[in-house]
């Protein structure tokens, strides 16, 4: 068995798995929890690790392949040509070795920053100016940073493309 990917529609992952399982085959759809805020309160939730796309498992030579295109929830499987494109071999274990007690997959967001290192802006609002890195932010994609202005230290939740060392 090898698997490949399936490209499905919009916020279609889960149906798409289940439609798929239901015709017997393996799928593996890899999930994050992810932090949400609304109205006021925050909780987990679990996220497609890849959006609109998941694994199934198919033996090309004994099963029907074809009739995953059809599938509800499926775009259609990712092929080239006529055939379908096999992910390398151990990058779904891999992932699947990653996951918690929960089924979340692991997700290590390494920086290139230490505490305490400076910052410069080099995008939005407080372009050129310099803070001091504080750490992760619980936000996706985000740090947080002391700030001088006016005088006085701000501390911020900024976008993580939006700051490089200063060398």
């Amino acid at each position: 068995m090898t698997w490949f990917v399936v490209y499905t529609l919009p916020q279609q992952e889960e149906v798409a798995a289940r439609h798929l399982i239901r015709q017997g085959f393996d799928v593996y759809l890899p999930r994050y929890e992810k932090s949400v805020r609304h109205a006021r309160k925050s909780s987990k939730v679990m996220r497609p690790l890849f959006p609109r796309y998941l694994f199934v498992s198919i033996d090309l030579d004994t099963q029907r392949w074809r009739s995953v295109n059809g599938t509800v929830g499926v775009k259609n499987i990712v092929s080239f040509g006529d055939k379908p494109a096999a992910v390398p071999e151990g990058v779904v274990e891999e992932i699947q070795a990653r996951e918690t007690e929960n089924g979340a997959v692991r997700l290590e967001e390494v920086y290139p920053f230490k505490e305490g290192d400076r910052l410069e802006f080099v995008s939005g609002p407080f372009r050129d100016h310099v803070a001091v890195f504080l750490g992760k932010a619980s936000e996706q994609d985000k740090v947080h940073v002391l700030l001088s202005l006016l005088g006085r230290e701000t501390r911020l939740a900024v976008s993580y493309n939006s700051v490089v060392s200063c060398a």
